[in-house]
């Protein structure tokens, strides 16, 4: 299923985020969700209020691993976009979009977490366990396309983007030479030339070939017929 584009206001940090900041970051964002649905599962049993309340700091957790890592996605992205192909490109957007939607959706997440602890109501308990459900598998899925433009495009791969650098090199290089014309300044003109000579058994007919430019004791002659 395709997401319908979305494009969120730009907001300058009054702080530079390191490169490379996004898979650390990524790791929480995974981590916290699973454990939060894992804890809401058991406490529909257990019924604690101490249970409740550390699911929910570990959703405000999860909000801000969110945000972070939307944040450390845009730098990291924008770093590794120039050494990407056209296909890595068009995936780091896809990318991109679904982490923008999962940014907030874990804001919806909270909300519904509110909502059933100020409710009580069964239904709205339902339905957070649903919303809760659905952003996990979101997670996965991106934690899955996030792996793939690091293993199978390179994302972000010092070596990958050291090689990518040399065949842009190369390519460059390769073209400032024009070939068809380098070829043709190598192409000298030939020039055969038939001389008589005398030799014990009679005259004998010498083709001479001269290369324009060559010099005159580098002449072979060749001997074509008697």
């Amino acid at each position: 299923m395709e997401l319908p584009a979305i494009t969120l206001p730009k907001v300058e940090l009054p702080f530079d985020i390191p490169v490379l900041l996004h898979p650390v970051v990524d790791h929480f964002m995974i981590t916290l969700p699973v454990l939060v649905l894992l804890l809401e599962l058991i406490n529909l049993v257990m019924r604690k209020k101490v249970i409740g309340g550390i699911s929910f700091l570990l959703i405000l957790f999860t909000v801000i691993a969110a945000v972070g890592a939307y944040f450390t996605g845009l730098v990291d992205g924008k770093e590794a976009y120039p050494a990407l192909s056209e296909v890595a490109k068009s995936a780091l957007a896809e990318h991109k979009l679904l982490g923008t939607y999962l940014m907030l959706a874990s804001g919806v997440v909270l909300l519904f977490k509110l909502l059933s602890v100020m409710t009580g109501k069964a239904i709205i308990k339902g339905v957070y366990i649903l919303v809760l459900i659905a952003f996990v598998a979101g997670i996965f899925e991106q934690g899955e396309k996030g792996g793939e433009l690091v293993y199978k495009y390179g994302m972000n791969v010092e070596q990958v983007k050291v090689l990518d650098d040399e065949l842009f090199d190369l390519k460059e290089e390769l073209e400032e030479v024009n070939l068809p014309t380098a070829i043709e300044s190598v192409k000298t003109p030939v020039e055969t030339t038939s001389i008589e000579t005398l030799s014990e058994s009679g005259k004998e007919k010498v083709e001479v070939i001269q290369v324009e430019g060559m010099p005159e004791e580098m002449v072979q002659p060749q001997i074509a017929t008697h």
